[in-house]
């Protein structure tokens, strides 16, 4: 009688059953299934300066979530505290009949030098490796291009070429019933935030994101954002809001330890296209899983090059590293309101909104100067939806050192203040000492008269700074300000309100050929 073949599924980015290859083979190549996660040392270090407080509550919960519905299907998830090949080099030992490893592969340095020494361990062991790609909405292989080397430096024409000369893989089934662990094998404590000697960030009730981690958490959104309420179907018109949770998709988490498959959303959309409206906002669903993707495969053709100072064209610009000014901005007291406010919203909940972070990394490359990696590394510490494709992606866009043809764009924090919170809703939501300030007039606190100031409970330098740095083009639009609380056309306007000249402009950071956004 043959023995029993133990496969051992590890995951990384990958916490769910549904569309998920690497449970999906082992389902039909295996006696045994150890279905593993490891809390790697080397994760919870930090990054050089930082370590990880929002993504780590995060990601306890998508363990914990993953453990209770492996248990519903006749399994569980291993834990483990160590080096993945470290561990994984353990089990086989342990267990004697493990015949093959097999895990999703990732794009980046420090996550592919894992499964390079898993290849050893295995190769040692003299057992197989089988491995997936699992984390785009294109697959890998189904690229138009014959080589990664042949990906257009362009998103538009990446996404052109997908969609016309490509296809989306179906989605894999999830198993009811997945194979037993082999005997006597200990499931593992999941680890507490004591227990990796880190200290749990407080819950902030302003939070923009306040969900849980885990695939029911992630399922449960996509059925409430789609089919409960149809906000899906305007979401090209209020992506563009600062508060509350129903502007945005608020995906991203999930999509980040892959508690969610960008394939099943796009069958869920398509489903709901079918079933109910297709317009921009469905597409534009799509449109920004799309921008994952190419971020994704961005990282794959330029490799470390994404991390670099000069980019990926190795363009060479004099940043400063003023760490006066960084910390400034880091700590949301810059003394531009707009800036401040998001950059507060960011470190006391791990949220920020799209506007926000195409905002705040402008105002620090742009009208600061500073290194751009300062503000990549500062998102990766506090980020709960942190990607690392998607970070230094949009970083490099920001700094002007990434593959974007135009360059040397700026926004103008005035009139995007103005234009996505033109009663100061956002300002005064995460400012509360310039809440006296009313309308418009709170994004520019240093053009008010000092009886204004006084009247508001503001003291300039002593209650809120004066900005660190003022932009020339900001004047234009400081004269625009509504005054108060009432729009041009009498009524008020909602705190999560997208002015609708501002509705169909795409991502204004990538597509518009104004230099002053």
């Amino acid at each position: 009688m043959a023995s029993p073949r133990t496969v051992v599924c590890l995951l990384r980015n990958d916490l769910r059953l549904h569309d998920n290859e690497v449970f999906h083979w082992a389902l039909r190549n295996a006696d045994h299934i150890v279905p593993l996660y490891c809390f790697d040392p080397r994760h919870y270090l930090g990054t050089q300066h930082f370590n990880f407080p929002f993504r780590l509550r995060f990601l306890l919960d998508s363990v914990k979530d993953l453990r209770a519905t492996l248990k519903k299907t006749g399994s569980s998830l291993i834990v483990r505290r160590g080096k993945p090949e470290e561990v994984v080099n353990d089990l086989i030992k342990q267990l004697g009949s493990v015949s093959t490893v097999v895990f999703h592969e990732e794009v980046t340095s420090e996550e592919k030098q894992v499964e390079k020494k898993l290849k050893h361990v295995c190769f040692q062991n003299k057992v197989k490796i089988q491995t997936f790609w699992g984390s785009t909405l294109y697959h890998r292989d189904d690229l138009p291009f014959r080589h990664i080397g042949g990906l257009p430096d362009v998103y538009t024409a990446f996404r052109k070429a997908v969609e016309e000369r490509s296809g989306v893989r179906p989605v894999l089934p999830s198993a009811d019933h997945i194979r037993p662990l082999p005997p006597g094998l200990e499931e593992g404590p999941i680890p507490t935030f004591e227990d990796l000697e880190q200290t749990e960030p407080l819950e902030d009730p302003r939070s923009a994101f306040p969900c849980r981690g885990g695939e029911s958490e992630a399922l449960t959104r996509l059925q409430h954002y789609f089919w409960d309420t149809n906000a899906v179907a305007t979401y090209k018109e209020t992506r563009n809001g600062l508060i509350g949770v129903e502007y945005s998709t608020k995906f991203a988490p999930w999509l980040a330890v892959g508690c969610i498959s960008p394939r099943y959303i796009y069958e869920q959309i398509k489903r709901y296209e079918a079933e109910r409206t297709a317009n921009q906002s469905t597409y534009w669903v799509i449109f920004e899983l799309l921008w994952r993707d190419y971020f994704r495969f961005v990282a794959l053709k330029y490799g470390n090059r994404i991390f670099h100072l000069n980019g990926l064209q190795d363009k060479h610009v004099p940043w400063k590293t003023d760490m006066d000014l960084f910390n400034a901005w880091k700590e949301g007291r810059t003394g531009v309101p707009f800036v401040d406010a998001n950059m507060r919203e960011l470190f006391l909940t791990g949220f920020m909104s799209n506007r926000g972070r195409q905002n705040v990394a402008s105002f620090l490359t742009k009208d600061l100067g500073l290194d751009w990696r300062l503000g990549a590394e500062w998102f990766e510490y506090l980020l709960v939806d942190y990607d690392v494709c998607s970070n230094y992606g949009n970083w490099l866009y920001s700094a002007g050192v990434g593959n974007d043809p135009r360059e040397n764009r700026k926004f103008n924090m005035i009139k995007q203040a103005l234009d996505y919170d033109s009663n100061g809703d956002y300002v005064r939501q995460w400012v509360p000492e310039l809440k006296g300030i009313t309308g418009g007039d709170i994004h520019a606190p240093w053009t008010l008269s000092s009886a204004s100031l006084s009247h508001s409970g503001v003291e300039l330098d002593n209650t809120y700074p004066t900005p660190i740095i003022m932009a020339p083009e900001w004047s234009r639009h400081i004269n625009q300000k509504p005054s108060g609380a009432m729009s041009s056309r009498g009524k008020k306007r909602g705190p999560s309100h997208t002015p609708r000249q501002h509705r169909d402009r795409g991502i204004d950071f990538y597509f518009s050929k104004s230099k002053n956004l």
